[in-house]
């Protein structure tokens, strides 16, 4: 597939890494040149100086035959115009722009044809937001993903010592929950992934990724670790956009705070959240946060745009007396080095904005796609179509499909049921298969296995 991709940001040069490692044609532009020299000495693809929106520029990139146009640089308006122009001159079959400016995403019928014509629209901001208000749904979980309109979730837990199963083997879930479907889908063991199979002991610190129904998810998460109680008494610290939306979502269901170091934005906050306590101050400040009761303060969420600021007020929150700190960090470098001890959880929006970007760019019918493990592996939600004649899985049993290396099929949903992923079960026609890659070298593999030939369409 020939991509032109605008921005070589930290979205951009992420998404460009990852769709260049799978064999498509890639060219990205950007007004950075020192930028765009960086991620040229990283990876193989072409590069282009200059104004995404500007004709010429996109028609040296290619524009004349691209596949698809992902406008990704931090301007809405450059990412706005950039496709108007792809869809006008050149008449590029897809065009997916990040919109950050809620002025724009309230403003639906300028997302048409005849306006600015733009096929996705993508929302970091709506999609970390998203992302929290899961996690807080299930107090302890490190990763919680949706699949076929919510009706199955994967999450990741921590296996801690006093779990059920921990020391267990993993065909015992079966004994412990016996009206229970659910799929131990991968276990990461000190940073590397481990096959699951019946007879893998689950040990104390294992990252345990499984699949479930929704309804079923809290008792699964019973037995790896011990229950903790709902999250009542919210501190977000940073009340930009994301800060703001998680507010403005979460306020009539949890005791809300929010720290605000501007006091013009604090201003604005104040006026237009409803329930949510605003406090003007800076949230490094130790004396704030014990005047504020951090250490009944349930979950820490520090989502301020400086990654230095968001890391050292969770580092004085926890050590204050939070019982979970979770904190924005953009640069990638961050996420591993500081997860896993006095921050609970680490959010990288580039991560989980490249997973939306990748739901539309995979081959075959895909309707879903999670980054997993910081971009180490992925789950996918494809939609199994056609006949036993022209698919590789409908009308076979999961043991018949020849999965790629690394991949594992941990749940089919089909209509209102999901069916966990046992041997024996037969793939029909329109069942939503959730499938976990942790080999990302095989992607293609795996979108092959759901293209169906041309006479079926």
């Amino acid at each position: 597939m020939k991509i032109i991709i605008l921005g070589a940001g930290q979205v951009g040069g992420s998404l460009a890494e990852n769709l260049s490692n799978e064999q498509n044609d890639i060219t990205v532009i950007d007004t950075d040149a020192t930028r765009l020299r960086e991620l040229q000495d990283r990876i193989d693809i072409k590069t282009i100086v200059g104004r995404g929106s500007y004709p010429h520029v996109l028609r040296d990139a290619g524009a004349d035959d691209a596949d698809m146009l992902i406008a990704v640089t931090n301007s809405d308006e450059t990412n706005m115009v950039a496709c108007q122009v792809a869809y006008t001159l050149f008449r590029t079959p897809t065009k997916i722009s990040r919109i950050r400016s809620n002025a724009y995403l309230r403003q639906t019928d300028l997302f048409k044809a005849e306006a600015f014509p733009i096929d996705v629209l993508i929302s970091p901001e709506q999609v970390v937001t998203n992302y929290i208000s899961r996690l807080l749904q299930y107090p302890g979980a490190l990763q919680v993903l949706d699949f076929a309109d919510a009706r199955a979730q994967l999450v990741a837990v921590k296996a801690y010592y006093g779990g059920l199963l921990v020391g267990q083997q993993i065909n015992a879930l079966k004994d412990h929950l016996p009206n229970i479907d659910c799929r131990v889908a991968a276990i990461f063991r000190r940073g590397k992934a481990i096959e699951p199979i019946g007879s893998t002991v689950i040990e104390a610190d294992d990252e345990v990724f499984f699949i479930a129904a929704r309804e079923h998810i809290t008792k699964v998460m019973t037995e790896l670790r011990r229950a903790e109680d709902s999250y009542k008494r919210i501190m977000i610290v940073g009340g930009g956009n994301i800060g703001y939306r998680l507010a403005k979502t979460l306020e009539r269901q949890y005791q809300m705070k929010i720290i605000e170091f501007s006091e013009e934005r604090a201003q604005y906050l104040s006026e237009n959240l409803l329930k949510t306590v605003v406090l003007l101050g800076n949230a490094t400040d130790k004396t704030l946060l014990e005047d504020e009761n951090i250490e009944n303060t349930d979950v820490f969420c520090a989502l301020t745009n400086d990654d230095e600021v968001n890391i050292m007020s969770s580092l004085l929150a926890k050590r204050l007396g939070a019982r979970k700190v979770m904190t924005l960090i953009n640069k990638a470098a961050y996420v591993d080095l500081v997860q896993g001890g006095m921050i609970d959880i680490a959010l990288s929006p580039q991560q989980a904005t490249i997973g939306s970007l990748l739901t539309h760019v995979r081959r075959g019918d895909v309707v879903n796609v999670h980054s997993l493990r910081r971009g180490a592996a992925e789950a996918i939600e494809a939609i199994a179509h056609g006949n036993s004649a022209i698919s590789k899985v409908v009308g076979r049993t999961v043991k018949d499909i020849k999965l790629p290396p690394g991949t594992t099929i941990g749940a089919i949903v089909r209509g209102e049921q999901v069916i966990m992923a046992s041997s024996d079960v037969v793939i029909e026609a329109d069942d939503h298969i959730i499938l976990f890659v942790v080999d990302k070298r095989h992607i293609a593999d795996v979108e092959r296995l759901f293209q169906v030939g041309l006479g079926f369409f």
